[in-house]
């Protein structure tokens, strides 16, 4: 059985959400943020060198990194699902979206929030450009989705598992607004109809409403 170490309102939802779509059974080992800092509990941070989750353990292995551990499970026990295979016509669509979500989508929304963090004035040069970086991202997703239901074309795959938390979770952390994306928003709407993804966020983070608009 997989161990996932799972700290609150973080990227480790990910991999409680892969489970519940594949059926992998899964425990969960729960952390909850320092108050003050936000950041992770000394336990969290003597379980791997860098402090962060997700971790999973599954017989003698130990892996962090969740775009490692989400391609792990889907080779170790997916059987085929929620990955196209070579001869698939979406397959590099799929690759792209799939490392699009930590390349592109989260590293832009983190850049806003730590330049707004410094107190830079709103029309400030350097935070004016991680501000229209981070639009052209979402601008990108809106048009994709405008295309197809899903990022890897009209199936889903794990490429929407990797992305949905940057949309959703991390405006906990970076609030920003979906209304001049109805395309994004449309497509957290079918996200949130899945079985799965509801399972999974009550029982990774019970005490949070999914950000689903």
């Amino acid at each position: 059985m997989i161990k996932i170490h799972h700290l609150g309102h973080a990227q480790s939802e990910r991999v409680v959400w892969l489970c519940e779509e594949l059926e992998v059974p899964y425990e969960i080992q729960h952390y909850t943020r320092d108050p003050v800092t936000m950041l992770s509990p000394p336990e969290l941070k003597a379980l791997h060198p860098l402090g962060a989750a997700p971790v999973i353990e599954e017989g003698g292995l130990m892996l962090a990194e969740s775009a490692a551990i989400v391609e792990y499970i889907i080779v170790k026990h997916g059987g085929g699902r929620l990955k196209p295979g070579l001869e698939h016509p979406h397959y590099a669509d799929f690759l792209y979206w799939f490392h699009f979500a930590n390349g592109n989508l989260q590293p832009a929304i983190g850049r806003v929030l730590f330049m707004r963090r410094t107190g830079l004035p709103a029309d400030h040069p350097a935070l004016a450009a991680v501000q229209a970086r981070m639009d052209r991202v979402l601008l990108l997703m809106e048009e994709r989705l405008g295309e197809a239901a899903y990022l890897a074309g009209s199936e889903f795959s794990a490429a929407d598992i990797m992305t949905v938390f940057s949309l959703t979770t991390m405006r906990l952390f970076q609030p920003f607004d979906l209304a001049p994306y109805p395309h994004i928003r449309a497509y957290l709407q079918r996200i949130g109809a899945r079985p799965a993804y509801r399972h999974a966020m009550s029982k990774s983070d019970p005490d949070l409403t999914p950000m689903l608009d």
